[in-house]
C-alpha cells in the first residue's frame, strides 16, 4: 500500500512552526508514522473494502482469511487461476516489508490455490517489519486474498482534509501504483487538486473535471466521476473520514473503474457518532502503551530512544525531544500529560515510560500554567514510592505553584535531580543515561535507587 502523501504535512502549503532538526529526528523515527491515535483511527484492507462496496464503489473480487486452509478455499473459489495475496497489517511498505518467518514481501502473487496457502501460512501468525513498523513489526492476523487484475492504466486518488483549502480537497494524478511521494518531489505538476466546498460538497462538474485532468479516457470519464462522488459522499463525509486514498485506482482491460487499494483514516473525535467505525478498530495492531495511555488521557508515542519524557504540552514536549537529541541523547518516548493532568494521571505517565525497558533516565519538564507545578511534585512522589523507581529523574519545574512543588519534592526525602535551566536539564538527563548505559553493557548493577 502507497504511504500516505500528507505523512509530515508534505504538500501541504502552510508552513510547519517548530524545529527543523526535531521534525527530521521524527520523520526517521521507525514509530511514527503509524502513529495518529489522537487525530486518526485506520482500518485494514479489507474493512475498507467493505466500506468501498457498501459505498456503490467497483473493487475486485476478494475476501479475507484468518488461516492458511481458509485462504485455500477462498483462492479455489475466485476461480481466476492468479490471485494476489495481502498481508493485513496497519503498516505502509508492506510489499518491501519482511516476515519473522523469512518470507519476503507482504503483498505476493500466487498461480494456484496451494501456492496462496502456503503463502497464507507463513504470514498468519508472523510478524510483518516494514519501514513504519520498526524492528518490533506487526502481528500480521490475517490475509486478503484478492484476483489479480490487468490493467491499462493505474491512477492516483485521495481526499483529505487541508488546510491551504479551509476544507476537504481531491487530489489526483495519472501516475498511480507508486509512491505518491516521489511523484510530488519529481513531477510536482502531475500533482492536481480540487477543493470542495463543505456546506456545497461535491459536484459533478467538479468530479468530470478531476477526472479528465487525471487523464481518463473521454469513455471512463462518467464512471471515474462516479467513483469520486459516491467516495466523498459515501464514505469520507458519511463516516469523518480525515483521509481517503486509493492507489491504485484503474481501468481495467474492459474499461471498468476499479478501486484496487485502499487506505481510511477516521477522526477520533468523531467516534463518539460513528460506532460502526469503532467497532473496527484492531487494538492488536496498537502499542499497548499508546492504548492504555489513551484510557487515562494521555498522548503517547513509544519511540526508540533510552530517555524517558514527561511532559505537559505537545509543542514543550517537541522542544523537549529536540534539546535531548542536541546533547547526543535519544527520547524513548512523547508522553504530553496535557494542560488539566492530575497526581494520578502523572504516576500513571510513569508507569507508562518505566514499562519500557529500554528507558535508563527520565526528564520531567513542566511549565505550569494551567498545570499546577505542585500536582505534578505529588505525582511523582506517588510514583517514585509505588513503583520502586530505580532510574535517575531529572525534573524542570516553572510557573504556576513551583515554590511549593519545591518544597514538596524537598520534604519528601527523595533526591531526585532538580535543575531550573531546560538545556543544563537536557545535558544532565543524557549523561546520566550514558552512565547507566555504559554499567550496563560492562555487565555492573548500576541502581539510581530513590531516595539517594
Amino acid at each position: 500500500m502507497a504511504a500516505s502523501i500528507w505523512k509530515f504535512g508534505k504538500l501541504v502549503l502552510p508552513k510547519t512552526r517548530g524545529s527543523p532538526r526535531l521534525f527530521k529526528s521524527l520523520e526517521s523515527s521507525s514509530v511514527l508514522p503509524q502513529h495518529d491515535q489522537h487525530r486518526n483511527l485506520s482500518i485494514h484492507e479489507y474493512m475498507g473494502y467493505d466500506l468501498l462496496e457498501e459505498a456503490g464503489v467497483p473493487i475486485p473480487r476478494a475476501e479475507v482469511a484468518t488461516t492458511a486452509q481458509r485462504a485455500y478455499e477462498i483462492a479455489k473459489s475466485l476461480g481466476s487461476g492468479d490471485v494476489v495475496v495481502k498481508a493485513q497489517v496497519l503498516a505502509g511498505g508492506r510489499g518491501k516489508g519482511a516476515f519473522t518467518s523469512g518470507l519476503k514481501g507482504g503483498v505476493k502473487l500466487a498461480f494456484s490455490p496451494e501456492e496462496v496457502k502456503d503463502l497464507a501460512s507463513q504470514m498468519i501468525g508472523n510478524k510483518l517489519v516494514t519501514k513504519q513498523t520498526g524492528e518490533g513489526g506487526r502481528i500480521c492476523n490475517s490475509v486478503l486474498v484478492c484476483e489479480r487484475m490487468y490493467v491499462r492504466r493505474e491512477y492516483y486518488f485521495a481526499i483529505t482534509m487541508e488546510r491551504a483549502f479551509n476544507g476537504p480537497v481531491l487530489v489526483g494524478s495519472s501516475q498511480g501504483g507508486v509512491n505518491i511521494e516521489d511523484v510530488a518531489a519529481e513531477n510536482p505538476e502531475a500533482i492536481i487538486k480540487e477543493p470542495i466546498d463543505i456546506e456545497a460538497g461535491i459536484q459533478r462538474s467538479q468530479a468530470e473535471k478531476m477526472a479528465k485532468l487525471m487523464g481518463f479516457p473521454d469513455r471512463a470519464v462518467e464512471q471515474a466521476a462516479e467513483t469520486f462522488m459516491n467516495l466523498y459522499n459515501n464514505i469520507f463525509i458519511k463516516y469523518d473520514a480525515t483521509m481517503l486514498e486509493i492507489n491504485p485506482l484503474v481501468e481495467d482491460s474492459e474499461g471498468q473503474v476499479l478501486c484496487m487499494d485502499s487506505k481510511i483514516n477516521f477522526d477520533d473525535n468523531a467516534l463518539f457518532r460513528q460506532k460502526k467505525i469503532h467497532d473496527l478498530r484492531d487494538w492488536s495492531q496498537e502499542d499497548e502503551r499508546e492504548v492504555s495511555a489513551a484510557e487515562y488521557n494521555l498522548n503517547y508515542i513509544g519511540l526508540d530512544g533510552d530517555i524517558g519524557c514527561l511532559v505537559n504540552g505537545a509543542g514543550l514536549a517537541m522542544s523537549t525531544m529536540d534539546i535531548i537529541k542536541l546533547h547526543g541523547g535519544t527520547p524513548a518516548n512523547f508522553l504530553d500529560v496535557g494542560g488539566g493532568a492530575t497526581a494520578d494521571q502523572v504516576k500513571q505517565a510513569f508507569k507508562l515510560i518505566t514499562s519500557d525497558s529500554k528507558v535508563q533516565a527520565i526528564m520531567v519538564n513542566i511549565f505550569g500554567g494551567i498545570m499546577q507545578c505542585d500536582i505534578i511534585a505529588q505525582g511523582i512522589i506517588a510514583a517514585a514510592n509505588e513503583l520502586n523507581l530505580k532510574v535517575p529523574i531529572v525534573v524542570r519545574l516553572q510557573g504556576t505553584m513551583v515554590d511549593e512543588a519545591k518544597a514538596i519534592i524537598a520534604h519528601s526525602d527523595l533526591r531526585i535531580l532538580a535543575c531550573d535551566d531546560l538545556d543544563e536539564a537536557a545535558k544532565m538527563v543524557v549523561r546520566l543515561s550514558t552512565i547507566v548505559g555504559l554499567a550496563k553493557d560492562a555487565h555492573v548493577d548500576v541502581n539510581f535507587q530513590l531516595p539517594l
